[in-house]
């Protein structure tokens, strides 16, 4: 799912996208009042299992901050809710009917552009973070990349040429910095479709310059018909799977409905005999937020109890699995104190109930 924050450069940005535990066990003594919603934290009566295995990604995805930022906040996410990796999105824009990507430009936030990118990953190196890097593409006002396309031959070609200059400006850094893991691309689903021999020219590429791991990001309705995942190293998957339309459904109506997709992913993982990788994951705090988790608009009632829940069941659905290796929940910004809350509907889990189990399940 691709999400920003709103802002305006050159372009004018939409919003890019943005569990106390919840099952039949008896009540804690603390309540937190939200905005006209009372989020009873819980005591499970079921077997959490833990992201304690070192070789889990228990990761957050790092919003590109717009200034320089410094080792304070690059160690808050270890710090708040133990996680031990990180995932940089040095991002690129293009223009619906243009074929040309543009990257590192001036008008881009420092965290966006190269030198911003490779500073963060320094001082997340030095706080002993894993890192994958994972570049991101934004298109006008937000448009899905998943649905880009061109009718003509030479399109296609000035396209890719474009991106492969994009990709491999940034394989580059993340051989240069030793990162553990880099990503090849975000929700391309009717480009990888079409291009299909593209994309196997590029991974080899890639392979060329950077002697890390591989994956990609696929969206939840992708990631089964990716034909290059052989070529890889994690099957990655943007877990925004459609659950239950509700505005407050319960953690075991969750892992009810999370329970086919749990197969589908087993399924595929042990057929290529690689790890499922959660390239993002993560739920709003608002009413019916797992209905369609990918929604990035900025309404809807702030509701902290469907995000614990949310958090809750997909944990419980995927975490210890052997053939899971964790993930990055989205998102995590960089000015801690000054987003989130009570009141936020959002995606971020920061100052809020959540917080408590991410760091329970990331310990």
């Amino acid at each position: 799912m691709n999400s920003f924050n709103f802002r305006i450069t050159f372009l004018i940005l939409t919003g890019l996208f943005q569990c106390a535990c919840s099952t039949s066990g008896g009540k804690e003594n603390s309540t937190i009042q939200g905005q006209n919603k009372v989020v009873e934290t819980k005591t499970s009566s079921q077997k959490i299992l833990t992201g304690s295995d070192s070789t889990n990604w228990n990761g957050v995805s790092f919003v590109s901050p717009s200034n320089e930022i410094g080792k304070l906040e690059i160690e808050k996410p270890a710090t708040i809710v133990s996680a031990n990796a990180l995932c940089f999105m040095p991002y690129g824009f293009i223009s619906e009917n243009s074929t040309e990507l543009k990257f590192d430009s001036q008008w881009q936030w420092w965290g966006e552009k190269t030198d911003g990118t490779t500073a963060m990953i320094r001082l997340a190196k030095e706080a002993k973070y894993k890192i994958m890097l994972k570049p991101h593409v934004w298109k006008d006002h937000g448009a899905f990349t998943g649905n880009h396309r061109y009718e003509i031959e030479k399109q296609w070609i000035d396209f890719e040429k474009s991106y492969t200059a994009y990709i491999l400006n940034f394989a580059a850094i993340a051989e240069a910095e030793q990162l553990d893991l880099f990503c090849i691309g975000t929700e391309w689903g009717d480009f990888v479709k079409a291009r299909p021999d593209y994309w196997t020219k590029l991974i080899a590429q890639i392979r060329e310059i950077y002697s890390g791991k591989l994956t990609y990001a696929a969206n939840w309705d992708e990631y089964q018909r990716v034909p290059f995942w052989d070529q890889l190293d994690f099957i990655g998957v943007d877990a925004y799977f459609p659950l239950v339309n509700a505005d407050t459904p319960s953690t075991e109506e969750l892992e009810l409905a999370l329970l086919p997709f749990n197969d589908r992913l087993k399924r595929i993982s042990d057929s290529l005999g690689k790890k499922i990788l959660f390239t993002e994951y993560g739920f709003r705090s608002r009413d019916n937020a797992t209905f369609k988790p990918w929604e990035s608009d900025r309404g809807g009632e702030s509701n902290m109890q469907i995000q614990i829940n949310a958090y809750q069941a997909f944990y419980n659905t995927f975490w210890g699995k052997d053939f899971v290796a964790g993930g990055f929940l989205w998102k995590w910004f960089s000015n801690h104190d000054d987003v989130g809350g009570l009141e936020n509907s959002g995606f971020t889990p920061q100052n809020k109930p959540v917080e408590k189990l991410i760091k329970q399940i990331y310990l």
